[in-house]
């Protein structure tokens, strides 16, 4: 079996982190979301990895190198623009061949792995292995309308959704699905939708089978979406404290402190992690945020956030919440007279003041 995973798109509900990064990038967990997807198809013994980028940006490539840090190949699919995900599916025939496959979209987060969901395909002998999750808004995804325990139809986007269970990001083929990519036509906004193609499917009499996804998944698609899966992961992980801390600090809960990283006179309470060469003085690190390297807070307190590299948080005098802050983000308190706010923001960011 081989694995198919996604790590194009223009990450605009992300924006202005994706203004200077791939989505697939930013790290969670201070680990990039692509990693995870690339863990979860070598955990189920998957070696040969197909990864689809846009063709007028090479930074997926350059960031996740060969794969032999996996221990897996990794062969990297140009697609010179958006054009849906049965698209993705479509240009990669010559790389999956006539193999079944896991498609990943590179985004997604889901915890317990891909072995079950693998396991399911095969002892359904289906052409198709779809992964269902309850979700509060299925209008945003690909729906399916069940009946009697079958999918009977799978709708994209619909207006007025036949369930409560969202299409997630993790589909398994065998080769009939490129009968289907190569069948199907366009939808009005121009890209060969993936729903389209289950369709297809569905009409020509080939067997769809499915799993829900009981634990939590996460469409890390909008920034609140990326501060819950930071959540999640971050909830199941093992303390680590490689780097110092001095007599006057406290740290409680699981907390992963990187080597050459410093907690001085601070409190912080987790589950936090923190990167390499990041100095904590004299501020508090609440629960379920993630500071990654060479950053450095003073006089501050953060809480339930993901700090980029280099950033620094200096004498802010209210506590910093539900914010997500790109590499080399620097918040001070101004010095001087009179006291006044002073920005420098990019396009599309978010300020709310108190």
């Amino acid at each position: 079996m081989k694995a198919l995973i996604t790590s194009g798109g223009r990450g605009t509900r992300l924006r202005p982190l994706t203004h200077t990064q791939n989505k697939h990038l930013i790290p969670i967990a201070n680990k990039p979301i692509l990693h995870y997807a690339i863990d979860y198809c070598v955990q189920a013994g998957i070696q040969e990895i197909g990864i689809v980028y846009s063709a007028d940006s090479r930074a997926v490539p350059e960031a996740i190198g060969d794969g032999s840090h996996w221990g897996a190949r990794i062969t990297y699919i140009p697609q010179e623009a958006p054009l849906g995900l049965a698209h993705v599916v479509k240009i990669s025939q010559d790389f999956i061949k006539d193999e079944p496959f896991v498609f990943y979209l590179g985004d997604n987060m889901v915890v317990g792995g891909l072995e079950r969901f693998i396991d399911a395909f095969e002892k359904s002998n289906s052409n198709c292995h779809l992964t269902l999750a309850r979700v509060n808004d299925p209008e945003r995804f690909g729906v399916p309308e069940i009946k009697d325990g079958k999918i009977i139809r799978i709708e994209e986007k619909p207006k007025y959704p036949k369930s409560q269970f969202a299409v997630s990001g993790i589909y398994i083929y065998d080769k009939t699905i490129f009968e289907a990519v190569n069948h199907i036509q366009p939808s009005a906004r121009g890209e060969l939708e993936i729903s389209d193609a289950h369709q297809y499917l569905l009409d020509h009499g080939y067997s769809i089978s499915y799993s829900e996804i009981t634990g939590w998944w996460k469409d890390t698609g909008k920034p609140y979406d990326l501060l819950e899966a930071n959540r999640l992961i971050l909830d199941n992980m093992e303390a680590d404290l490689a780097g110092e801390m001095d007599a006057d600090s406290l740290v409680t809960g699981k907390v992963r402190l990187a080597a050459g990283s410093k907690i001085i006179n601070s409190t912080v309470r987790g589950p936090v992690i923190i990167g390499e060469n990041t100095i904590i003085e004299n501020s508090y690190i609440g629960p379920f945020t993630s500071i990654y390297d060479n950053c450095y807070i003073k006089n501050s307190e953060v809480e339930f956030s993901i700090l980029l590299k280099e950033c620094k948080i200096i004498d802010v005098d209210i506590r910093i919440e539900h914010s997500l802050l790109g590499n080399d983000v620097e918040i001070v308190k101004a010095q001087g007279k009179p006291a006044t706010h002073r920005f420098l923001i990019g396009d599309q960011s978010r300020v709310e003041l108190l």
